[in-house]
């Protein structure tokens, strides 16, 4: 069991550090603290499909001249060559490639995370020049006054107005 787990390390930090990204984008009433805790959760989400797509022993996915077909042996006259289209193995390979989709997936989500980032602390400038103040709990009281004058200005108008 402990071997397990220890093999693990590396999703068991992600899991944590994911944990600690939602508890500070719930329990927090400062937006900007919860747009902090949103963005470690968007990076921890990178780090686990990067961990994911990690291969013992491989290498970048760069094709190395030892893997090419024609990397050090000449072409030799009246061979075809093969294509990939031709639907027959190119090469046999002799190293190990990692698979490059989910690094390019996740450059694509670093760079909705950082969009996302940037709209929302955007907003906080707007709801602190409109309200005062960036605080959750002060927000909602405002807001709760401002509806409830809003009723009693409507009931007034109702009470005054002939039936």
């Amino acid at each position: 069991m402990l071997e397990f787990i220890l093999d693990r390390a590396s999703y068991w930090a992600i899991i944590g550090l994911m944990m600690i990204g939602l508890y500070i984008s719930f329990s927090a009433e400062n937006l900007i603290k919860r747009l902090v805790g949103l963005s470690i959760f968007q990076t921890t989400v990178c780090l686990f499909y990067v961990a994911l797509a990690k291969v013992d022993g491989g290498t970048a996915p760069i094709l190395l001249p030892e893997d090419s077909p024609y990397g050090y042996a000449p072409v030799m006259e009246g061979t075809e060559e093969l294509t990939a289209a031709s639907g027959e193995r190119f090469a046999e390979l002799v190293h190990v490639y990692s698979n490059p989709l989910p690094h390019v997936l996740m450059l694509t989500a670093i760079v909705v995370g950082v969009a996302t980032l940037s709209v929302g602390l955007a907003l906080i400038v707007r709801i602190r020049e409109a309200y005062g103040s960036i605080e959750a709990d002060e927000l909602r009281d405002m807001d709760i006054e401002a509806a409830d004058a809003e009723e009693a200005e409507i009931a007034r108008e109702l009470k005054g107005a002939p039936a």
